[in-house]
């Protein structure tokens, strides 16, 4: 079993423990990358309505955005896709050795 997947069922288990207790929760998954991204299709974040956060779809860059559409599909029940990059050129000016994108899909435990 690959770091990847074992990562992943551990995030999940946090999720279905975390849903167990009566947290509500919200999946995060990388679903495409594409140049420069710091974790592969498949990594996860959990997060809760009470703000309790495990996992990683982005190694910092992104997170905070990703929790807070997590709340907001936690609120709503409706499941989004996100869509983050930086070109090539602008990459230097964020020190970056080059540009690159990542789509997130994030659903509502239920």
């Amino acid at each position: 079993m690959s770091d990847t997947a074992s990562d992943a069922e551990d995030i999940l288990g946090i999720a279905a423990a975390w849903h167990k207790e009566g947290e509500q929760v919200a999946i995060a998954t990388v679903t495409s990358t594409w140049g420069s991204s710091p974790r592969r299709v498949g990594s996860r974040m959990a997060v809760t309505a009470s703000g309790r956060i495990a996992g990683s779809v982005s190694g910092g860059c992104i997170e905070g955005a990703v929790a807070e559409a997590a709340q907001r599909s936690i609120e709503t029940g409706t499941p989004q896709r996100l869509d983050y990059g930086v070109t090539d050129e602008r990459a230097w000016e964020v020190g970056l050795a080059c540009g690159g994108k990542v789509s997130v899909f994030v659903e509502k435990l239920s």
